[in-house]
């Protein structure tokens, strides 16, 4: 034991007065404290050397003795506070050991559900960050609206789409964020998911911030709490544009195979153009009355046989929108004179009787497609004759007034088998047949093309009829009463030498009668070698020239020529081609375009532009569309605007502005083919007249003038060239930089 170390000292002391006592522990003590004196007192006297008197021993004892009971009963009271503390803190110890064992178990639960429950957070914030990662991944567009439409969330496939954050599209209404029709439609919808909280469906382009166009189907549901209360929607769009270039695919194809079959009518006209033209010649010869019955039967079918063959090529402008009308004004009388003729011939076939009504309210000329609307009624009279088999056939004209609009109205009625009242709304349809068989003949495709017809003339077709006694057909049309044009008095056409290059022999047997009735001279070539070989032999003053020949194609022979002889006379394709353009044929060399059969008028036409002073005033008519002589040869570069802008701008300047432009166009055509696919002619145009913009900053003149021929939606049957312009500049851009590098390098 440490002797200056006072603690274990004081536990001594205090376990040996609770030993002790009291009592015994105070004479313990009052002894050691008089021994303790009593030694001292010796110690200090042997020290010093000094006596020890009595007096120092018994002060020391009474020291003792009154010290003693004062310590021990401090003593006391100290030892028993301890000890009461002491006891109180081991209860309390107790009562705490107690506690924390209680607390302990309870503080273990906590703990547990603690860690239980940030577990449960941990895996909801990892379900809520890969469910958004989800959603953010996404190629599909994904977004939540509020009761007002406007947006709560979205993910990035939806912020890409308008170019924004989530964070900046939140609060947006559809008017903020859509074109405003869009934008209509959009409010719509969302208010009947709303109201009906049922799921609305619907496909719409959607345009990019960069000007692409995406067709999406747009799903819109409603969002429903736990309390089963709707509290907004919530909507999902996915890209289907591939699946609308399919459908795109699957409607072209559809337009090919009707294509494949007009252009087998096509070839079969060929033959069927001589029988017509040949008999329509021969009735007018003097012939018995057997023969002409039967010459007149073979011209009637053919006549038939090529109105099927006008039904389907018919059926395939229609499909492809290139149904074009040409207004012009009709003579009234001469127009019902003719179609009275037409229906005699169709009448007298099979011995029916035919009335004619022409009202005295009539105007002198309507505005109209004569062509168009001679079709029609001679499709509404061929099947009036088709199902009469005894009886009449009666056609009225008439003009009327209906809401301040003037009307001319045709009715074809028969006494045929009629129409049973149940079929009469599906008439009109396509390939539709009335069944049995006295309805089922032809190709079913006749009335749905003349309603369409009809229709494109803002007129009307109806039909009335009872079963067993026939039908009546009525066609009005909205005429505008003109005052009868002034016949300008007819050109004296000279007589020409004509070089007619043809390899049908009916074609040549038609056209050279037509042509020598006229009294022009009729040379006949069947391929492209006789061709050149009697131009060189032989001067002409027009060559009339076939474009499918056994040897070469009539471009090729006209070409040919144009290299051979500088002075040529006028070279005219013939065409029996009922797509084709004038352009087409004067790009290639050709000075004009007329179809075939060959019609007197047309040619007649055609000689006035050649053969007269008016020749710049008057627009080449082919296949009902107009268009305005260019010139053929066709440039690759703006070689004047390059050669100004090489003074003052270094080649690589050149090459590089060059080089940006062929990085550009993929873009700029992959949006514009997104837009021709949506059929967005604002976008065509926007995006057309962009290339146009590039192209002509770098002088590739070809493709600018694509560009402005894709910008110009007035030109005639723009939307029928539209694709054909996009592949040729998609063809041909890559092609015509490669030629302006090297000429920018050869001319630096």
């Amino acid at each position: 034991m440490n002797l200056f170390n006072l603690k274990p000292w004081v536990y001594y002391y205090v376990a040996l007065l609770k030993r002790l006592g009291p009592v015994k522990f105070s004479l313990v003590l009052a002894f050691a404290i008089i021994a303790a004196d009593a030694a001292l007192q010796i110690s200090l006297a042997y020290i010093f050397s000094e006596p020890l008197h009595k007096a120092d021993v018994y002060r020391s004892l009474s020291l003792g003795l009154l010290i003693t009971p004062w310590a021990v009963y401090f003593l006391t009271v100290v030892v028993n506070d301890l000890d009461n503390a002491r006891q109180r803190l081991a209860t309390t110890v107790k009562k705490l050991k107690k506690i924390s064992t209680d607390d302990k178990a309870k503080t273990s639960l906590l703990e547990k559900e603690i860690v239980e429950h940030q577990n449960t957070q941990q895996q909801l914030r990892e379900g809520t960050s890969l469910l958004r990662s989800f959603f953010d991944t996404s190629p599909d567009l994904i977004f939540h609206r509020d009761l007002e439409g406007r947006f709560v969330s979205c993910n990035k496939a939806m912020g890409r789409l308008f170019g924004k954050t989530e964070a900046e599209l939140v609060g947006l209404a559809p008017e903020d964020t859509y074109p405003e029709e869009y934008a209509k439609e959009v409010t719509a919808r969302h208010q009947k998911v709303i109201k009906t909280r049922t799921e609305q469906i619907h496909e719409s382009w959607l345009q990019y911030p960069n000007g692409h166009l995406v067709y999406f189907e747009i799903r819109a549901l409603p969002l429903l709490n736990s309390q089963n209360e709707c509290v907004g929607l919530i909507g999902f769009g996915r890209d289907i544009t591939e699946r609308k270039k399919h459908q795109e695919f699957l409607e072209k194809a559809s337009r090919d195979k009707t294509t494949f079959i007009s252009t087998i009518s096509h070839e079969l006209r060929t033959p069927l153009n001589g029988i017509v033209g040949l008999s329509r010649m021969l009735l007018d010869e003097n012939l018995n009355e057997e023969q002409t019955k039967y010459l007149k039967t073979i011209h009637m079918s053919a006549i038939t046989l090529g109105n099927i063959f006008n039904d389907i090529v018919d059926l395939d402008k229609l499909d492809r929108r290139r149904l074009n009308l040409v207004n012009e004004c009709i003579n009234v009388d001469d127009f019902m004179n003719d179609l009275q003729s037409l229906a005699y011939i169709q009448a007298e076939q099979k011995n029916l009787k035919l009335v004619f009504e022409q009202k005295p309210n009539l105007p002198e000329c309507i505005t109209s497609d004569a062509t168009r609307l001679r079709q029609v009624l001679w499709n509404l009279i061929t099947n009036a004759v088709k199902f009469t088999e005894q009886g009449q056939v009666t056609i009225r004209c008439s003009g009327s007034i209906h809401e301040k609009q003037k009307w001319l109205c045709f009715e074809v009625e028969d006494t045929g088998v009629g129409i049973p009242t149940d079929k009469l709304d599906k008439i009109f349809a396509m390939y539709y047949q009335v069944e049995g068989s006295r309805h089922a003949s032809g190709t079913g495709i006749g009335l749905a093309v003349s309603s369409t017809i009809v229709k494109a003339m803002n007129g009307r077709l109806t039909v009335s009829s009872e079963l067993g006694k026939g039908s009546t057909f009525k066609l009005c049309l909205p005429s505008s009463c003109l005052a009868p044009e002034l016949k300008k008095e007819p050109l004296k056409m000279p007589t020409l030498s004509i070089l007619l290059v043809e390899d049908i022999e009916l074609n040549i047997l038609v056209a050279r009668a037509s042509l020598e009735k006229q009294g022009h001279h009729v040379d006949v070539a069947m391929n492209g070698l006789q061709a050149i070989e009697k131009v060189a032999n032989s001067q002409y003053q027009l060559i009339l020239m076939d474009i499918q020949l056994p040897d070469m194609d009539g471009y090729e022979v006209t070409a040919r020529l144009r290299e051979l002889y500088p002075q040529l006379p006028p070279i005219v394709a013939l065409t029996a081609n009922v797509f084709a353009s004038p352009q087409q044929f004067i790009d290639k060399g050709l000075d004009d375009a007329i179809g075939k059969p060959l019609s007197l008028s047309s040619f007649n036409t055609m000689l006035e532009r050649h053969f007269t002073k008016d020749v710049e005033a008057m627009p080449i008519v082919l296949n009902e569309e107009i268009v305005k002589p260019v010139e053929s040869e066709e440039m690759l570069f703006n070689e004047v605007m390059l050669k100004e802008l090489m003074e003052f701008l270094p080649t690589s300047v050149m090459l590089d502005n060059v080089t940006l432009f062929e990085n550009l166009m993929p873009e700029y055509l992959a949006i514009l083919e997104s837009h021709m696919m949506a059929k967005n002619e604002k976008g065509i145009v926007n995006k057309a007249h962009k290339i146009k913009g590039a192209a002509a900053s770098v002088g590739l003149l070809r493709i600018q003038d694509l560009a402005q021929k894709m910008q110009s939606p007035d030109l005639p049957a723009w939307w029928d060239n539209i694709d054909d312009w996009h592949e040729l500049i998609k063809s041909l851009y890559l092609k015509d930089i490669k030629e302006l590098k090297k000429w920018i390098v050869a001319n630096a």
